[in-house]
């Protein structure tokens, strides 16, 4: 598991795939000085829900992985660039979700 380490200390646990991808994505519209929400479901085991926050380059980030870096998959970061542009912010998904038609490019 990694954990994504936002603000004064609040730890989020993703599994490290999602966590590099999501990283990656982060960092790509940090890097353009971009603000926006980040989404995601909270598993039912953990209490159930939905998490946002708001990601700022003036708020402390950072990631822990327990493994090593996998192989990105570039459909699964292009499609949380997608949802970026939403009104309601970047929404982490499943893998397989971002291998639908609604975040081809075909």
């Amino acid at each position: 598991m990694g954990t994504l380490i936002y603000g004064s200390g609040r730890e989020f646990e993703f599994d490290d795939r999602t966590l590099s991808h999501v990283k990656i994505a982060l960092v790509t519209k940090l890097r353009r000085h971009e603000s926006f929400l980040l989404n995601w479901e909270i598993p039912v085991e953990q209490g159930g829900g939905r998490m946002s926050i708001w990601i700022s380059r003036e708020i402390p980030l950072a990631f822990v992985f327990g493994s090593r870096p996998p192989v990105l998959n570039e459909r699964w970061m292009e499609a949380l660039l997608h949802t970026s542009q939403r009104t309601g912010g970047m929404v982490i998904m499943p893998e397989d979700a971002a291998e639908s038609d609604e975040f081809s490019d075909r």
